[in-house]
């Protein structure tokens, strides 16, 4: 018996922990020598290593192996969880975990592509990520390659996406704040959000770039700052976390606003590990925006639609496995939800698939099947059009 305990589940969040050499295999004269090593000391890159050569060290290791098989979800995390950087590892983890498919993000590789200072780095780097990730996820085909590409530069955007694409990847990741300096509904985007319609490819915003944190002068209260979830300082805090969804807020309202889900109206996308609580509220005010501006705003009296229905329409969003996925079912709708396991994070817990169902008792089956399997499914473009018209 699997994790899922024979329950067919797709996995909306999952993750690479990449290596020092991630990227340079992929890379060539001098952006080879720059990202010969992913993790710098000022990012804990010591303490890093460290974890990975430990690791590396358990595979020649029978028994810590089949120790490390016991419960991966409930063991060690982060490069020291199983799978997190071998792909042969992450094939078994899958066969015990027993999702059906699993997104898989990358995590701090995408540090290359935000640090980079021109667009020739941040798109080399953004090239060498999105090959090395697709080698990972091609070991097995449970694995859904989530390719990133900044939307600086929209034609070498949509370049990267194409690439990406045509190389086996299944869904485009971008950051959560503006494309460069434009709105993500402006004109010179929209053969990027055609291009994605076309060949039902969806988007996705996930924590990382983009996502706001506490601004810095708060930062300054005359205390040590603590470590983050991995033990260091390379992620969020507490009162980061607070605020994790005013990006992809700000975003969908562009991109509701702007116009692009109703040009785009088969356009599909998720919001993955920025919580979910938040989303029920957002709809509803929303909707109270445009009943407050319509009157005098040309854009809004030109939408065919709610605010509200857009979104419903086209996202969907991953709870935390300590929100209460119920309560936000009852406040909204039932296709907007998906399950994730955030594997190897820490913040996936040790038991994301118990406290989900935890929080789904009294739902019935068609409901529970919408959060674990559907939902994905028509994100991802594999299912009919039965859900999305539940939504109109």
């Amino acid at each position: 018996m699997t994790y899922t305990k024979g329950r067919i589940v797709n996995d909306a969040d999952s993750h690479t922990m990449e290596t020092q050499d991630w990227l340079a295999p992929y890379l060539e004269g001098e952006y080879k020598e720059m990202y010969s090593q992913v993790y710098s000391k000022r990012d804990g890159g010591d303490r890093i290593v460290k974890m990975i050569d430990a690791a590396k060290a358990r595979k020649s290791d029978p028994e810590a192996r089949a120790k490390a098989l016991e419960n991966p979800i409930e063991g060690a995390k982060g490069w020291l969880g199983y799978g997190g950087f071998d792909k042969d590892e992450r094939v078994e983890a899958l066969d015990w975990l027993g999702f059906e498919r699993q997104l898989v993000f990358p995590t701090f590789g995408l540090g290359a592509i935000t640090k980079a200072e021109s667009d020739d780095q941040r798109y080399a780097a953004a090239t060498a990520l999105n090959k090395a990730q697709q080698d990972f996820c091609d070991a097995d085909g449970r694995m859904d390659c989530v390719a990133f590409t900044p939307l600086d530069d929209p034609e070498r955007g949509l370049a990267e996406a194409k690439r990406a694409v045509e190389a086996g990847a299944k869904a485009v990741m971008f950051s959560a704040g503006p494309a460069g300096d434009k709105s993500p509904g402006h004109p010179d985007l929209d053969p990027f959000w055609q291009y994605l319609e076309d060949n039902k490819i969806p988007f996705m915003l996930h924590i990382g770039p983009g996502t706001k944190t506490q601004p810095a002068k708060f930062k300054n209260n005359g205390r040590e700052r603590a470590a983050d979830l991995h033990g260091g300082g390379e992620n969020l805090r507490f009162p980061d976390f607070l605020c994790l969804w005013f990006a992809p807020q700000e975003f969908l309202t562009a991109m509701v606003y702007d116009g692009v889900f109703q040009r785009f109206p088969d356009l599909r996308g998720g919001v993955i590990e920025s919580g979910a609580g938040w989303v029920p509220e957002f709809l509803r005010m929303l909707d109270h925006g445009w009943y407050s501006f319509n009157k005098t705003d040309q854009y809004l009296k030109e939408m065919d639609k709610l605010p509200s229905e857009y979104i419903r329409r086209a996202v969907r969003f991953t709870p935390f496995p300590n929100e209460d996925v119920g309560r936000m079912i009852r406040d909204s709708a039932p296709e907007l939800y998906l399950f994730s396991s955030d594997y190897p994070h820490p913040e996936g817990t040790k038991d994301p698939y118990g406290k989900f169902e935890a929080s789904l008792e009294g739902f019935d089956e068609e409901v529970k099947d919408m959060f674990y399997r559907t939902n994905y499914d028509h994100m991802m473009y594999r299912k009919s059009e039965a859900i999305a018209e539940a939504a109109e």
